[in-house]
Parts: C-alpha cells; sequence; structure tokens
C-alpha cells in the first residue's frame, strides 16, 4: 500500500476577499480627493477673446461674472447678451446684490481683498460691459480684470 494518497480532486481554493473592503475604501477616498466640483453651471456662451500677455489669477478669493448670449439650452432667457453671476442670469440693476452675495460665500479673512473676474464672450454687448463695470464701481468694487485665453504674440 503506498504512502501517499492522491485528493480526490483537483480544486482551486476559493479567492479571499477579506482585502476587498480595504481596497474599495483606498479607492473611494482617492476619487473623493482628485474629483474637482463645478461651481457653476455655465447658462451663457462663452469664447473668450484671445490675449498675448496674461497672468495666473488666485480662484479664491475671484467672484466670476460671466456676459454672452444664452446657451441653447436657455434660449427661453432671449438671444440678446445675459449677465449670468452663480447659477443664476441677473438684469444690470441686480449686479451689486448679486455680488455681495457671491462675496458673502468667501472666507471672512477674504472678503476684504476681492476681484471680480469678467469671463466675457467675444461677441458680447460692450455697451453691458460697460453698464456691469459702472454698477461695480458704484458698489466699490474697483478690482476689475477680464479673462481671457492665452495666445503667442502676433509679430
Amino acid at each position: 500500500m503506498s504512502k501517499f494518497r492522491k485528493k480526490g480532486g483537483n480544486e482551486l481554493p476559493p479567492i479571499s476577499t477579506a482585502s476587498l473592503p480595504d481596497i474599495v475604501f483606498m479607492l473611494l477616498f482617492f476619487f473623493m480627493v482628485a474629483t474637482v466640483l463645478r461651481k457653476n453651471d455655465l447658462k451663457v456662451e462663452n469664447i473668450l477673446p484671445n490675449a498675448d500677455q496674461t497672468e495666473k489669477l488666485d480662484k479664491t478669493r475671484t467672484v466670476f461674472i460671466y456676459i454672452g448670449k444664452p446657451s441653447a439650452q436657455y434660449r427661453n432667457a432671449g438671444t440678446e447678451s445675459r449677465i449670468q453671476i452663480g447659477d443664476k442670469f441677473v438684469d444690470v440693476k441686480e449686479v451689486k446684490g448679486a455680488v455681495f452675495e457671491e462675496i458673502n460665500k468667501l472666507r471672512d479673512e477674504l472678503r476684504d481683498y476681492v476681484t471680480v473676474a469678467l469671463k466675457v464672450d467675444a461677441d458680447a454687448n460692450t455697451g453691458i460691459v460697460n453698464d456691469v463695470k459702472k454698477e461695480l464701481r458704484e458698489a466699490n468694487l474697483p478690482k476689475i480684470i477680464y479673462i481671457t485665453t492665452q495666445q503667442e504674440a502676433v509679430q
């Protein structure tokens, strides 16, 4: 009689799932940290003009104002250039109140150093831009910048 016997079947042992929750939580944590959440739903067309001299912007103390024609899904708002602050359309007379609402969402220590950034569509009406700038001056918000896209200098 032989001392060594063959096992009954050649079955594979079951896969251990003990480390599976660790892997799932690691992936969940990675995607939570790496994902950037969009703050505003852009309701206007925003094809920015080109500029050859640009700088990076500190976005932590910036309030964005978008000016342009309503995008295709918001055509019920008209076809003329509109102003968007946050997630809503505003009229020129409502700009001050809407900007101060956005400023109040910032941290307390940044509120005194707010910069208003205008993201104006290349085809937008300049009259509405001048009206917005006038409202911002009346609200004592003199730091206004224009957001553009980078382009090489033309010789």
